[in-house]
């Protein structure tokens, strides 16, 4: 997928606070109180335009998802499947994965690695 920079795609996150966990290592140890609820916790690293964690978070409306992207311009396309949709059960941040170890203790559930980009 080639890269192009959406201008304005930092303010349009911030605008989705809903959706967008700001500050996510604020909640490590703590994500189940960002969901409200103490669901099972599932990951996607890396989840680029969002169609896999969009599907599931359909399919599964009792697991909690988290889809993180390193780059704000793609995690705007993933943002785009949920804008003016109604779902509990997704979050998206904006994260460098190399750096995953500062925003969980212990309680992902499921991890999904798909289609990783190896750079």
């Amino acid at each position: 997928m080639r890269l192009r920079k959406i201008k304005g795609a930092q303010d349009l996150l911030d605008k989705y606070e809903g959706i967008v966990v700001a500050n996510p290592t604020n909640y490590k140890g703590k994500w189940n109180q960002v969901f409200g609820n103490d669901n099972p916790i599932h990951i996607e690293i890396g989840c680029g335009k969002g169609q896999f964690v969009f599907n599931m978070a359909k399919k599964y409306p009792n697991i909690n998802f988290i889809a993180i992207e390193k780059y704000d311009s793609v995690l705007i396309r993933a943002l785009e499947k949920f804008m003016d949709k109604e779902f509990d059960n997704v979050k998206l941040v904006l994260f460098d994965a190399f750096a995953l170890v500062n925003l969980f203790d212990y309680e992902i559930d499921r991890l999904y690695l798909n289609f990783f980009d190896l750079w």
